[in-house]
């Protein structure tokens, strides 16, 4: 399963940056200074039905969606959430490591894969995420990733109906992500979409944290967010030399 907005932590040499804090910094750094964070300068070319689609996905978002998630936060136990969690994640790893093998990344491949053997047998079906005490960390890779691995552009900047951020070149790899998550052979379907709607009402609930930090214009923060995010996702969380965190940090 893919992740959403601020949930792994990058590294930056040995000091570890929160992504929050990392989006946060830039988006902010942009909106102030009025500077497009985008390596093309018509990434948003289609703005105008960008911004449509997210105040239509924001109504959703409010009036279904974050109710739920709410409800779903209080009532089950941290412990449980953590375990639905491990779960997901560990449905997840083999298309994390099927990507690591198609970016030429074979010992990460080899790693990931390892990592769902132990979590599924030891760790009970996923349910407790075992890997990092023998040196297996959980990574984060999707078809959209490895397009950009393979030189191919993100393309214009694209919001998806009941999804969100994206990009035309990323929401192809979404659809190749989804035909590799096992959740698709559950039977019958009906189970198949109480599991996916499961998935997306706690990813949800994650993000109560992260949503606080939201400031400004919502539309141009979140857009310079996933774009910032994604590149660095494809840099494996190696973020270059910046003077503007480097005065941060001190």
């Amino acid at each position: 399963m893919t992740e959403d907005l601020c949930l792994p932590v990058f590294a930056k040499g040995k000091r570890h940056i929160h992504p929050c804090l990392l989006l946060i910094l830039v988006s902010s750094f942009c909106l102030s200074s009025g500077v497009l964070c985008a390596s093309e300068a018509n990434v948003d070319s289609w703005e105008s039905m960008n911004r449509k689609t997210h105040k239509f996905n924001d109504r959703i978002d409010r009036w279904v969606l974050k109710p739920i998630a709410k409800a779903y936060d209080r009532v089950l136990p941290d412990l449980a959430k953590r375990g639905v969690r491990n779960i997901f994640r560990n449905i997840g790893t083999p298309a994390v490591a099927l990507n690591q093998l198609l970016q030429g990344k074979p010992k990460k491949g080899v790693g990931d894969f390892s990592r769902f053997l132990l979590n599924s047998t030891i760790g009970i079906g996923g349910i407790f995420d075992v890997a990092p005490s023998v040196g297996l960390e959980h990574h984060q890779e999707d078809f959209g990733q490895t397009f950009s691995v393979w030189g191919i552009g993100n393309g214009p900047y694209l919001v998806i109906p009941f999804r969100g951020p994206s990009s035309t070149t990323h929401a192809v790899g979404m659809a190749l992500d989804a035909f590799t998550n096992p959740v698709r052979l559950i039977t019958p379907a009906s189970a198949r979409y109480s599991t996916l709607s499961l998935y997306y009402v706690d990813l949800r609930a994650q993000l109560f944290t992260a949503e606080a930090f939201v400031s400004g214009d919502e539309y141009l923060f979140l857009r310079d967010a996933y774009l910032q995010r994604h590149e660095f996702l494809v840099l494996d969380g190696e973020i270059e030399d910046d003077p503007f965190l480097d005065d941060f940090d001190e």
